[in-house]
């Protein structure tokens, strides 16, 4: 179990949610990878630091059978992700922690290797440009990694040269000759990733003695030398065999637009093949079938302003990959006419199936898709039937169970195995126990204007009731594909309604688990559908005899924050609206976002100015909190900037003569599109809770006397 953080001081309270410090103490599980005896699972859990000012992560093992506790397996200040099982049951992970061997040496990721058979941890591969993530194969001793170098170096000693030049020069610039520059909160460049192959030295290491012990230096082999910048943010797998590497490459076109295209890595020769390459689609790389010959593939379709993405699931015969020509033939749909976004996870042992996760009606399930000789025979069944949100599945060695991380709103995520023939879920000895959460969950829905259901979760305070109505907050998704379905660490409505506010969750149109009708009835008119649904849930949520439908907000982030802005130029219903990292003018953020090439083909300039919360400005009659964070590159500061400034000089409650608005806006010089510090989120969470209980309930809560105020 996890220890009390000693950041802690004083009393328990009621519920974590009622207390942001032990909120922020909470441990938090993702990831989950399965040795290949399906013997030892290990997660990642993330915690709280002495200090409470960062977040440490460490490898944690899980019993799959359910009977021992859970055991912290890795320890060190700068913390541990990316667990990988090699075929011998070796643990493959990467931390920046300092190697014992080498204490003077500057921190990098590098990578680490936990025998099966006991011991401690050690490096077995350290280079001055880091290690990404690990890959093994399940069925050969064959590890791979990704890693970036420099674009013009030679190799790996030439690579080290070059950092150190630019580090002892400080020099930051980057040249770009391709777009795009920068993704989420990173500059590209001057790095780009590289697959290489983790291989066996020649000569033990330098100065060790020769024992039985030492074993031979790790180094790397290039697979994708040519790559340049493609393999950016890639989706990448390994065969069960390890003698071939499938990922998806960025391939650029023009008018700086780009698609993903899908290419096998002759692991032997480093050689490359596309297999897939179409005009006005991309595809990835899902897990390969136990014998190596069948690929799982996902497609997406290219957005146009009139026709959402479509994404579909492939079988691709690979059992000649070496030889043939490349071409699409061999590409077979699976299960075409099932209308759910499908994510693929892992193979039955004997081929027979797959296992995928799709959002279906607000939650995330494990369906079973059948992989027959006869196309025509395919099936899909629902394995879990809980209202869960599943993840990181994988498959025991005989097929008959299967392990992931669930959650939903009523607990975070946890590890759990399912019996995949009666779907039943167990949940395994854990980090830390669920917490408690004050209140409780409900599901209700409403009817569109054109005969739509709206579905929604509703999260109510201790206590409400038609003698006691609580106040409630519309809480708007963002992506805009996504749903509100699993846990969210972000944007959690308990420690709202631990303060006595009803917490509404809808999925309007362009919300995923509905069909793909639901999403294309918003799809470039992000003002009509998805607006008047929202307005037709809240409807639904304020005639309830338990709601006070006098005193309600609007929040939102991302898309949601662009939802929260249109809604506050298109109605004065909402006492407030909280607008975090938000969509502005759309006419503006279209070139200026990370990836423009992707949000400047889903409208027509006419319809970004159709649907630009910016042209409503002076109808804005509700008290907004804008918050954005300066290191945002998904939404530019430039939206909150304008947003803030626009809101003082020409919405109907701009700054008086002395300078005074209600408005306020909470900006973050070093968080990206999401609070992820600790002292922040507490901050974010501060500032929301004040800026609420002044305009939505008529109190005064002093803010955060960390903002100097």
């Amino acid at each position: 179990m996890a220890t009390e953080n000693p950041a802690i001081p004083g009393e328990q309270p009621e519920t974590p949610f009622h207390d942001l410090d032990h909120y922020l103490a909470t441990p938090r599980v993702s990831g989950l990878s399965l040795s290949p005896d399906g013997r030892r699972l290990v997660t990642t859990v993330s915690t709280l630091n002495g200090k409470g000012t960062e977040f440490a992560t460490a490898l944690w093992e899980l019993d799959p059978s359910g009977e021992k506790h859970a055991r912290r397996i890795t320890r060190s200040a700068k913390g541990e992700a990316g667990a990988a099982f090699a075929a011998n049951g070796d643990v493959y992970f990467t931390s920046a922690r300092p190697d014992p061997d080498s204490p003077e040496g500057d921190p990098v990721s590098a990578l680490w290797l936990l025998p099966a058979d006991g011991g401690e941890a050690r490096v077995v591969l350290s280079r001055p440009g880091g290690v990404g993530s690990v890959m093994a194969a399940r069925n050969a001793d064959a590890t791979f990694v990704t890693a970036e170098i420099l674009a013009g170096s030679a190799d790996e000693d030439n690579d080290a040269e070059r950092r150190k030049a630019r580090k002892d020069n400080k020099v930051s610039a980057i040249l770009h000759s391709e777009y795009p520059v920068r993704y989420w909160d990173a500059d590209l460049g001057p790095g780009q990733p590289r697959i290489f192959a983790v291989e066996s030295g020649d000569e033990k290491e330098p100065g060790k003695p020769a024992t039985v012990d030492a074993a031979p230096p790790l180094q790397l082999r290039n697979l994708t030398s040519d790559a340049g910048p493609r393999l950016r943010e890639a989706e990448t797998v390994v065969s069960p065999d390890g003698r071939t590497i499938y990922t998806s490459y960025t391939r650029p076109l023009a008018k700086a637009d780009s698609r993903s295209v899908l290419v096998a890595v002759d692991v032997a020769t480093a050689s490359q093949k596309v297999l897939l390459d179409e005009e006005g689609m991309s595809y990835f790389p899902g897990p390969v079938s136990p014998d190596g010959n069948t690929l799982v593939v996902l497609s997406e379709s290219d957005t146009t302003p009139h026709e959402a993405p479509q994404v579909k699931l492939h079988l691709l015969d690979v059992s000649g990959t070496a030889d043939g020509p490349a071409s699409n033939n061999g590409l077979t749909p699976l299960v075409p006419d099932w209308d759910r976004w499908a994510k693929p996870a892992a193979w039955l042992p004997d081929g027979s199936g797959l296992l995928v996760t799709a959002d279906d009606d607000g939650a995330s399930p494990v369906f079973r898709i059948s992989v027959p000789a006869s196309a025509a025979e395919v099936s899909v069944t629902r394995v879990t039937q809980d209202a869960s949100a599943y993840t990181d599945v994988v498959v025991s060695p005989e097929g008959r169970s299967a392990y992931a991380l669930r959650s939903s709103y009523e607990f975070p995520p946890e590890a759990v195995r399912i019996d995949l023939e009666t779907g039943e879920t167990t949940r395994l000895p854990a980090p830390a126990e669920r917490p408690k959460y004050p209140g409780r969950l409900e599901r209700l829905a409403a009817t569109a204007p054109d005969g739509t259901r709206v579905p929604a979760y509703l999260a109510l305070p201790d206590g409400a009731s038609a003698g006691s109505p609580a106040p409630m907050l519309l809480w708007i998704h963002g992506g805009p594909l996504g749903s509100w379905n699993a846990w969210t660490w972000r944007w959690n409505p308990w420690l709202l309604t631990a303060k006595g506010y009803a917490v509404l969750l809808p999925d309007p149109a362009l919300s995923t688990g509905y069909g793909q009708a639901h999403i294309q009835r918003g799809w470039g008119e992000w003002g009509k559908a998805p607006f008047t649904d929202l307005m037709a849930v809240t409807d639904t949520a304020v005639a309830r005899p338990d709601i006070d439908e006098t005193r309600t907000a609007a929040m939102g982030g991302s898309f949601g924050g662009y939802m929260a802005n249109w809604v506050a130029g298109q109605t004065d219903r909402f006492k407030a609206i909280v607008t975090h990292a938000s969509l502005w003018a759309l006419d503006q953020f279209g070139p200026t976002t990370d990836a423009s090439q992707y949000w400047l083909k889903e409208m027509t300039e006419e319809m970004a100015l159709d649907n630009s919360p910016h042209l409503h400005v002076e109808k804005i009659s509700t008290p907004m909190l804008v918050i954005h964070g300066d290191k945002d590159y998904r939404v530019p500061i430039g939206e909150g900037l304008r947003l803030w400034y626009e809101l003082l000089s020409k919405s109907q409650l701009a700054a008086d003569e002395d300078g005074q608005t209600p408005h306020r806006f909470l900006y973050f010089p070093d968080e990206n599109h999401w609070i992820l510090q600790p002292q922040h989120a507490k901050v974010w969470y501060g500032v929301v809770e004040s800026f609420l209980a002044k305009n939505v309930l008529d109190e005064d809560l002093p803010v955060p006397a960390e903002l100097g105020l």
